[in-house]
């Protein structure tokens, strides 16, 4: 079968969101043939290039998100009734009382008359744009800025959305479009996403918006895959950070209240239809399952899916009961205030009160501009705490405290590290998925993790798990374990069984496989073959969607009626030719 992956901001560029697990996906069912549809998030993304690609994907159009070029010719009177009609119906909707904001925690979203309203509005505006080649323009006009305008001052408006100023306006109409700059792409033909059999989008939000459209025009069934949900990243996100490419002179700021309530209630609608009109959802783990039901999915379609890993890499220590170091503790990340590094080390120097033998090793596998602050203070913080060993901690030998990074003489590999130490330590507030608990369990390690995220859903009964911001706790699992090698050896070893039946990259491409073929199975077949009377042919159209060749009969021809992927293909010749003297019945 032929799939439209659908990506925002990662594969196939060198560096995004999501690339790694897309890439063995791809190349894990070279049995089908893949278009990648991806959206780019800046210049410099683009620049990087992109990895190197199995010959099975068959085509790559990308398109930016970080600029968009105006249309061209100003629309005429009749495309600009249409657009304030559909625009005016977009705002009234996000301005409607009642839509969640980014404070609380969203609430289930039924189908309601304004996610209907919202609904009809989207599916408008992108048959506006494919009619017109494209909305830019019209989206950044005045007109629609007023048509926010007037949607904000109306009766049983949101109470904040009646405070806002035209800066504010200005600032919503902004990001509005840029969320919808998919509907103006030339994706939507019946030789682009129209002759897919899947849709599988790789995230929610923007990514899955061109899905959303190929379901509307050509019934392609759309699957939406979250490790992480994007709803709840835009709520967190509210405010903290000015908008793409700086404000315009006179717009407002992303943490005004108006601002906030508006794109809260935008970016739930959308999250709504993407979860409502999607085939199938499939969470990585049951917190982002829990958000995408109360958003609006249909708990019969969703399927959990965790996400897959490369355990082989880490086979050798895993196999392998020794340890080498059976007082030291590791810890194995990438490195931000996240982490809660600072609670760790007052951790530990409870853990050297109770073993004075026992040595904390960072590991960290990278660090933004942030992390390196951050960690910073975690080495001047370390000195602090153990000032009669400060000399050298930044190196590995006597002292209690060492930090190192991947590839260094001492951790070489992601597997050296894990094998450092005897138990595996993880001390986040903050954790989607976690990968380096995953990869600690392949290694057959012991791990201490506190209680964030899909940490306990992932650990299961095989480590021990504390309470966040907590480092006696923290430090009370610790000592436990260091102290107690059988049940170190006995824990580990349950992790490590768990872990390759649940998170191996097998299970997951084995996963979407089954998922793939479900979809295309229950597709409905919007199409009739006809004799050359006109008059239908039962059995006409063959059960595969989308098998090489054709299926020849003298005196057939079909009559595409919307439908999949090869319903607007060639025409399909019915397999057995219609017996000489008998009518079609």
């Amino acid at each position: 079968m032929r799939i439209g992956l659908l990506t925002e901001g990662g594969y196939p560029y060198v560096s995004g969101d999501a690339g790694l697990w897309c890439d063995r996906l791809v190349r894990g069912l070279g049995q089908h043939e893949f278009d990648i549809y991806a959206l780019s998030r800046s210049e410099r993304q683009e620049d990087e290039g992109w990895v190197p690609l199995p010959p099975h994907v068959s085509r790559v159009r990308t398109a930016p998100l970080w600029t968009a070029e105006d249309d061209g010719a100003a629309p005429g009177r009749r495309a600009r009734r249409r657009f304030a009609e559909h625009y005016g119906e977009l705002a009234t909707a996000l301005c409607a009382a009642g839509a969640d904001g980014p404070s609380g925690e969203p609430g289930r979203v039924p189908r309601t008359t304004e996610a209907d309203r919202f609904s009809s509005a989207l599916y408008g505006l992108a048959e506006l744009a494919r009619d017109e080649s494209g909305l830019v323009r019209a989206l950044r006009s005045e007109g629609a800025v007023r048509a926010l305008e007037r949607a904000c001052r109306a009766p049983g408006a949101l109470r904040t959305a009646r405070e806002a100023r035209v800066p504010d306006l200005l600032t919503v109409a902004g990001h509005v479009e840029r969320a919808l700059r998919p509907l103006s792409l030339d994706w939507y033909e019946d030789d682009g996403l129209g002759a897919v059999d899947v849709c599988h989008a790789a995230s929610g939000g923007t990514a899955a918006l061109p899905g959303l459209l190929a379901a509307h025009f050509f019934g392609v069934p759309l699957l939406v895959t979250e490790y992480g949900v994007r709803l709840r990243t835009h709520y967190l996100a509210s405010g903290a950070a000015p908008a793409p490419g700086g404000a315009r002179q006179g717009e407002g700021t992303d943490d005004a209240p108006a601002v906030r309530a508006l794109l809260a209630a935008f970016h739930g609608r959308l999250a709504a239809e993407v979860y409502g009109r999607a085939a199938r959802v499939t969470p990585g783990n049951a917190h982002a399952r829990r958000w995408q039901e109360r958003c609006g999915a249909d708990p019969a379609k969703v399927r959990m899916v965790y996400p897959g890993m490369n355990a082989a890499r880490f086979a050798e220590v895993g196999e392998s009961s020794e340890c080498h170091e059976p007082d030291t503790l590791v810890w194995v990340g990438r490195v931000e205030p996240a982490k809660d590094l600072v609670s760790l080390l007052h951790a530990f120097a409870e853990v050297r009160k109770e073993e004075p033998k026992a040595r904390l090793r960072f590991v960290a596998t990278g660090a933004g501009a942030e992390g390196e602050a951050y960690l910073g203070h975690c080495r001047v913080l370390a000195a602090q705490l153990f000032p009669d060993e400060a000399d050298g901690l930044h190196a590995v030998g006597c002292n209690p405290v060492s930090f190192e990074e991947i590839g260094g003489p001492e951790t070489a590999t992601l597997a050296d590290a894990y094998a450092s130490g005897a138990v595996n330590v993880l001390s986040s507030v903050v954790e989607g998925f976690p990968v380096g608990l995953v990869e600690a369990m392949f290694c057959g390690r012991a791990t201490v993790s506190t209680d964030v995220g899909a940490v306990v859903e992932v650990i299961g009964g095989t480590g021990v798990v504390v309470p966040p911001r907590n480092p006696r706790a923290l430090a009370e699992a610790c000592v436990a374990l260091l102290r107690d090698p059988e049940r170190r050896a006995r824990l580990g070893a349950a992790a490590r069984a768990r872990a390759l039946e649940l998170f191996t990259a097998e299970q997951n491409i084995a996963a979407f496989h089954g998922i793939y073929l479900e979809l295309v199975s229950s597709c409905p077949v919007d199409r009739v073959v006809v004799d050359d009377t006109g008059e239908p042919l039962p059995f006409g159209v063959p059960a595969e969607a989308h098998v090489p060749g054709r299926w020849t009969a003298p005196g057939t021809r079909a009559v595409a009626r919307g439908g999949p992927a090869w319903a607007a293909g060639p025409p399909v010749r019915a397999s057995v030719p219609t017996p000489a003297g008998e009518g079609a019945r």
